[in-house]
């Protein structure tokens, strides 16, 4: 994601990948084709997109917890939402990934 390059970003997933929002302002997807797709508007709506881990990741078998601090410059001022991914794992790629963030922090403007 820090990369803001949309067709990494999809290379990291399964064919079949489930990304779900604990958030009610959050949009889920299915689908590696249906993420890359949706990919470059989120990367737009978040200037100077960067994902730093606040903790080390939590692994128990294919599952890892990965606490996170997002940040962006919107242009509104800086932007700072702290956030759970719980991903699964399979073959390597992910398969799922629930993501848990603070849509408080989020300006109803962006994304």
């Amino acid at each position: 994601m820090n990369a803001a390059d949309p067709d990494a970003v999809a290379a990291c997933v399964t064919e079949d990948f489930r990304n779900e929002h604990a958030s009610p302002a959050g949009r889920a997807s299915t689908g590696r084709a249906a993420y890359r797709q949706r990919l470059p508007g989120f990367l737009a709506a978040f200037p100077q997109l960067r994902y730093t881990p606040e903790a080390p990741p939590i692994a128990a078998g294919d599952r890892v917890a990965v606490p996170y601090l997002m940040t962006a410059m919107l242009p509104g001022g800086p932007l700072r939402v702290r956030g759970l991914w719980l991903v699964t794992i399979r073959n390597g790629l992910i398969a799922e990934r629930v993501d848990y963030w603070d849509s408080g922090a989020v300006p109803a403007s962006a994304g």
